[in-house]
C-alpha cells in the first residue's frame, strides 16, 4: 500500500510542478485569464488567494466536470475531506479524519458544518443538491471565530445563485443509467426597479444501484428528490439591503444498501427509507448608514422530517432455519432558528489610528430534536426529547502591522445548554461554556505571494448516551478541544494563468470524542450493535494540502489536488478491551489525490479527464476493518452553440468497486452468524446525458 501510496503521490506531484515549470517559462499561455475566486462565507468578501487560511472552492465548472447531482460526488476533489454513507445520500463528512459517522438513537454534536445560503444544515447534509449553485467552499481546520461548535474540524459552505439584475434563465435535462433522470429550471431577473428574483426547481428520479433478488426489483435503493429555492434581493435605500431566501428539500428516497454477501444484490423483505422533507427560510439585512459601518443582520429558521429504516436481517423469513426477523425505524422532527448580529468597521472608524479593521457580534440558536423509535426487539417504541439553547459573542481584529504584514485576532465564547429526556425515564441537563479563536500571521510578500501561520482552537460541545443498556459510566461525554498550527503559501503567476495553494497542519485533540461500540448477544444468538460516543484521551492529526492549477496553452488546463494526512489516537482503549494508542482514526485516509485536465478542443467542444483516488482507512474506531484504497476515472464531453450546451459523461469509468461504509459484526445465520466485515458500496460507473440551456 505504501508503495502504491509513493508511486500516485509521485505521479501526481511530477505532474503539477512539471506544469508550474512549463507555465512559468512559457511567454504564449493562455489567452484567457484565470477566474479570480471570492469567498463570501467569511466576515468580509475576499479574495480566495488573499485568505490565510487552508480552504478549497468547488466552482460551478468542477461540479459541471464530474456532472454531479448532489455533494458527495464532487467533495472528494477536495483534499483530506471523506464522508460516510450508512445512509442512501452521504450525510455526515470528515475533515482531515474529524468527523461524525452515524446517528442512531443518540443525540449527536457534529464536527463538521454544513451551510447553504447562512441556514444550518448540519447533521442533514444530504440534501445538498448541486443545481444553480454557484461554489462550494470547504474551510479545513477549526472555525471557532466564525462558527463556533459546528466547526470543530471545519466547515462546507454552498452559496447558490444569486438572484439577476437582467433577465436570465436556466433549464437542464438529464438521462443517465439505472434509470436516472432530471430535470431543473431556473428564472431570474428584476421584478420591480428595487426587486430582483431568483427561482429554481429540480426533480430527480433514479432507480439506485441495487438488485433486490428477493423480491425481483432494481429499486429498493431508489432516488426521488425534489428541491426548490426562491431568492429576493431587495434594494431598501442605498445603505440598506435585504436578501431572502425560502427552500423546500422532499428527498423521498430507499435505503436497502447492504447484502450478506457484500455485494449489489440484497435478500431484504422489508426494504428500507431514507427520506427527509425540509422547509426553511432566510432573512440577511445589510445596513451601512451607521458612521462605524455595516450592521449585518442573519436570522433563519429550518423544520426538517427525517425518516430513516432499514431491514435489520438483510434477508427474508425463510432464508435459514436459525434466521431472525427485525426491522430498526427512526423518525426525527427536527427544528433549528438562528439569529446573528454583525458589526463590521469602515475604514473611518478603524481602530488604533487606522491600522486595525474590526468585526463584533452576537449569536443565538436554538435547536430542538424530536425521536420516535420503532425497533421489533424492543419492549415498545422509544421516544426522545433533545433541546439545545446555544448564545456566543465573537470580536476579530484585522492589524496591519506594516505594508505587508497583517495580524488577524479572533475569540468567541459560546455557551451552550442542553435538556434531553426520554422514554425510558432518563433525563440530562448537560451544559457547557467554551472559548474558540486564532491567531494568524500573514505576509503579502508580493501581489502574487502569500505566506501565512496560524494557531487555532476549536471546540465542541459533549453530549450523552441513552441506550438502555449502557452502563452508568458511559453515559455522558465532555466537549472536545482542538489546537490546529498552520504554515501555508499562496501563489499565483503574474499572467494569471494558475495558481499554487499549499498548507501544512498539525493538530492536537483533547477528550476527543470516538464513536465506540458494543456487541450484546441476543438469546436466539444474534447480535444487537450498540453505537455510543466516548472521550478518548487525546489524539493527533497533522499533514498537507495542496490545491493547484494551471492554463498550459490555450487549449490545455491541468488541475490537481493533494492531501496526505497521518493521524493517531493516544491512550485509547475501546469498550472491547482493545488498546488502540498509535492507530490511525477512523475515516482518515492517509492520502486524497486528485488530477484532471480540460482540453478545448475548438470553440465549441470541450474534454475533461480526471482521475479521484484515496488511500484505504479504518471504518471505526471499535474494530479493525478497513476501506481498500481506490481510484475513479471519470470524464465528459461538452459540446456547446450560442445558448445550449450537451454534454456526454461518466463517472468511475472502470466500475470500481469500493466502500463507503463497513461494520463488523455476525448477521447471517448460514455461517452461524460468524462476526466479519459488512460494507456499503460507492457509485459504481454511471454515465449519461445532459442538456444545458441558457436563455
Amino acid at each position: 500500500m505504501k508503495t502504491r501510496q509513493s508511486i500516485l503521490a509521485a505521479a501526481i506531484t511530477s505532474a503539477i510542478f512539471s506544469s508550474v515549470v512549463y507555465a512559468e517559462n512559457n511567454d504564449a499561455t493562455s489567452l484567457e485569464e484565470v477566474e479570480v475566486i471570492t469567498v463570501t462565507s467569511d466576515f468580509r468578501d475576499t479574495n480566495l488567494q488573499k485568505i490565510p487560511a487552508s480552504l478549497s472552492v468547488l466552482s460551478a465548472q468542477d461540479i459541471a466536470n464530474l456532472n454531479a447531482q448532489n455533494l458527495e460526488e464532487v467533495i472528494s476533489i477536495a483534499p483530506n475531506v471523506n464522508f460516510s454513507a450508512g445512509t442512501q445520500r452521504a450525510r455526515y463528512y470528515q475533515i482531515r479524519g474529524i468527523g461524525e459517522r452515524s446517528q442512531f438513537r443518540e443525540p449527536i454534536n457534529p464536527s463538521v458544518g454544513i451551510i447553504i445560503d447562512d441556514i444550518d444544515f448540519t447533521g442533514v447534509g444530504s440534501i445538498a443538491s448541486l443545481f444553480d449553485v454557484n461554489q462550494t467552499e470547504v474551510f479545513r481546520g477549526p472555525q471557532g471565530t466564525r462558527f463556533g461548535a459546528n466547526a470543530l474540524a471545519g466547515l462546507i459552505n454552498i452559496t447558490t445563485n444569486a438572484p439577476s439584475n437582467d433577465f436570465e434563465g436556466a433549464a437542464k435535462l438529464t438521462a443517465g443509467n439505472y434509470g436516472s433522470y432530471g430535470a431543473g429550471l431556473a428564472l431570474s431577473g428584476p421584478a420591480t426597479d428595487s426587486v430582483n428574483y431568483r427561482f429554481a426547481l429540480e426533480k430527480y428520479q433514479s432507480d439506485g444501484f441495487i438488485d433486490n433478488i428477493h423480491l425481483n426489483r432494481d429499486d429498493t435503493n431508489d432516488r426521488d428528490e425534489l428541491t426548490a429555492r426562491g431568492k429576493l434581493a431587495i434594494t431598501l435605500s442605498d445603505d440598506h439591503h435585504l436578501d431572502l431566501g425560502l427552500y423546500y428539500f422532499d428527498f423521498d428516497n430507499g435505503y436497502d444498501a447492504f447484502s450478506l454477501d457484500n455485494n449489489r444484490q440484497t435478500r431484504s423483505d422489508q426494504p428500507g427509507f431514507d427520506r427527509q422533507e425540509t422547509y426553511a427560510l432566510s432573512a440577511k439585512s445589510h445596513y451601512s448608514g451607521f458612521d462605524f459601518g455595516e450592521l449585518v443582520t442573519i436570522v433563519t429558521h429550518a423544520d426538517s422530517d427525517i425518516d430513516y429504516g432499514y431491514d435489520e436481517d438483510w434477508s427474508f423469513v425463510g432464508l435459514h432455519p436459525f434466521e431472525y426477523s427485525s426491522t430498526d425505524h427512526y423518525f426525527r422532527e427536527k427544528s433549528s432558528s438562528t439569529l446573528e448580529l454583525r458589526a463590521v468597521s469602515n475604514n473611518q472608524s478603524k481602530l488604533f489610528n487606522g491600522t486595525t479593521a474590526w468585526v463584533a457580534g452576537l449569536y443565538a440558536k436554538t435547536e430542538s430534536e424530536e425521536l420516535l423509535r420503532e425497533y421489533t426487539f424492543a419492549d415498545g417504541d422509544f421516544g426522545s426529547n433533545f433541546d439545545t439553547d446555544t448564545i456566543a459573542a465573537y470580536v476579530q481584529l484585522d492589524s496591519q502591522l506594516t505594508e505587508k504584514l497583517t495580524l488577524t485576532s479572533g475569540l468567541r465564547v459560546e455557551e451552550r445548554s442542553a435538556d434531553y429526556d426520554n422514554t425510558d425515564g432518563l433525563t440530562f441537563s448537560p451544559d457547557d461554556t467554551m472559548v474558540g479563536g486564532k491567531l494568524v500571521l500573514s505576509y503579502q510578500q508580493t501581489e502574487q505571494a502569500l505566506v501565512f501561520a496560524s494557531i487555532n482552537r476549536g471546540y465542541k460541545a459533549g453530549g450523552v448516551n441513552t441506550d438502555g443498556s449502557l452502563p452508568a459510566d458511559l453515559r455522558e461525554f465532555d466537549p472536545e478541544y482542538l489546537w490546529n498550527y498552520e504554515l501555508g503559501y499562496k501563489y499565483s503567476f503574474d499572467d494569471n494563468s494558475g495558481y499554487v495553494r499549499v498548507t501544512a497542519f498539525y493538530m492536537d485533540r483533547t477528550d476527543m470524542q470516538v464513536n465506540s461500540s458494543r456487541t450484546d448477544v441476543r438469546p436466539d444468538g444474534s447480535a444487537e450493535f450498540i453505537s455510543y460516543l466516548g472521550n478518548a484521551a487525546e489524539g493527533k492529526n497533522q499533514g498537507v494540502e495542496l490545491d493547484a492549477s494551471w492554463q498550459l496553452t490555450e487549449s490545455a488546463e491541468i488541475y490537481g489536488a493533494f492531501g496526505y494526512l497521518d493521524t493517531e489516537l493516544r491512550d485509547f482503549v475501546n469498550q472491547e478491551g482493545v488498546d488502540l494508542t498509535g492507530r490511525d482514526q477512523a475515516h482518515a485516509p492517509n492520502y486524497q489525490a486528485t488530477l484532471g485536465v480540460n482540453a478545448f478542443i475548438n470553440d465549441q467542444v470541450t474534454f475533461n479527464v480526471n482521475i479521484i483516488a484515496k488511500d484505504d482507512f479504518y471504518f471505526s474506531d471499535s474494530h479493525n476493518e478497513q476501506s481498500d484504497g481506490y481510484e475513479t476515472l471519470n470524464a465528459s464531453l461538452t459540446y456547446e452553440m450560442s445558448d445550449w450546451q450537451v454534454k456526454v459523461w461518466a463517472r468511475n469509468i472502470t466500475d470500481e468497486d469500493y466502500k463507503t461504509r463497513g461494520f463488523f459484526f455476525g448477521n447471517d445465520p448460514r455461517d452461524g452468524y460468524q462476526a466479519k466485515q459488512y460494507y456499503q458500496l460507492g457509485e459504481p460507473r454511471v454515465y449519461g446525458v445532459t442538456l444545458d440551456y441558457q436563455f
